[in-house]
């Protein structure tokens, strides 16, 4: 294994900046061809393997995600972050390209590209022509060419109604938002409603009065939804499923504001683990994604492809863990 002494003679720079180089020293001002220069050298003479990234240039992150989505919902703001990080301490260059950009602004010289949001068929066939290396982000739209890393939305809302059972309930009740086909512009039914749907159907407790859905994962949505549960139902469930946290804590504010004990009547679990969950009344119990898990393993699939030549396309799924806090309690006996 080589030394940092002999990279250094190799490429013809001071062991100091070799050293600094590959230890990502962001206040060495070196050129980029010099840093490309070292870590290739590096990568060849197989300096400290685990440790060493070879810099990948030109990856697009194309997030397809409206400002208005972003504020209505921190999940997406966090998920940038975090991917932003990732790819830093991965040794990878993102350039940022948003949905008002459109697909044409993506140059045909990209490596690959990471990207979050909603793509339509044609800007589907436009990534294809210009690269075969591509990771989706929360979502798995084309397994068939891409990779694709999420949450396991699945699995997750099967969690959230197997801990509101232990507690004791069975009148379970659903709050969520629908999706938007980029191509028809219509709503669809979101994974978390199906899912809800599909496993409260096979508990054959499934009151279908109980779900209600409409465009948008906001805390303005969770708030109008829960409004209309409290005025419609007459007799609420003891307990709501929340498609996400920005619902939940609407859906508090509106049993709050009628009088509803949280969760004395009604049990409210969410899902994301926002960091406002734990402040509002009461702190909401809900499923921690794991985002940064997300995005390491988004980007290691994107090398996985780079460099390692990988063909076969892969969808990796990401559980959770319950936040244990004080919006969910056991159902006493009537």
């Amino acid at each position: 294994m080589a030394t940092i002494k002999e990279i250094a003679n190799e490429v013809g720079f001071s062991v100091s900046t070799v050293s600094r180089v590959l230890n990502h020293d962001e206040s060495l001002s070196v050129t980029e061809e010099t840093k490309d220069k070292i870590f290739a050298v590096a990568e060849r003479l197989n300096y400290r393997k685990k440790e060493v990234h070879i810099r990948i240039k030109q990856i697009a992150f194309l997030y397809w995600v409206t400002v208005t989505e972003e504020l209505e919902d921190v999940y997406f703001k966090t998920m940038r972050k975090a991917l932003e990080q990732c790819a830093k301490e991965r040794n990878v260059e993102l350039t940022l390209y948003k949905k008002e950009d459109g697909i044409e602004a993506v140059p045909d010289t990209i490596q690959g590209f990471l990207a979050v949001g909603s793509f339509t068929k044609a800007e589907h066939v436009k990534l294809q022509n210009l690269t075969k290396n591509g990771v989706f982000i929360d979502s798995s739209p084309n397994p068939d060419h891409y990779d694709a890393v999420r949450p396991d939305l699945e699995w997750i809302t099967r969690k959230q109604i197997d801990h509101l059972l232990e507690q004791g309930h069975r009148d379970i009740g659903f709050i969520g938002g629908t999706f938007q086909n980029p191509d028809t512009m219509r709503d669809e039914m979101d994974p978390r409603e199906k899912a809800f749907r599909t496993y409260m159907e096979e508990k054959g407790i499934l009151d279908d009065r109980s779900v209600l859905c409409r465009r948008g994962f906001s805390v303005e949505n969770g708030y109008g939804l829960m409004k209309k549960a409290i005025d419609e139902l007459g007799v609420l469930p003891s307990a709501f499923v929340a498609a996400a946290d920005p619902i939940a804590v609407g859906m508090l504010q509106a049993l709050n504001e009628d009088g509803i004990a949280i969760p004395g009547q009604v049990s409210v679990i969410g899902i994301n683990n926002i960091s406002v969950a734990k402040y509002v009344s009461p702190p909401l119990t809900t499923v921690r994604i794991d985002l940064n898990e997300v995005c390491k393993s988004a980007i290691d699939l994107l090398l996985e492809q780079i460099l390692g030549k990988r063909t076969l396309s892969k969808t990796v799924l990401i559980t959770g863990e319950i936040v244990e806090r004080k919006s969910t309690m056991t159902k006493t006996t009537d």
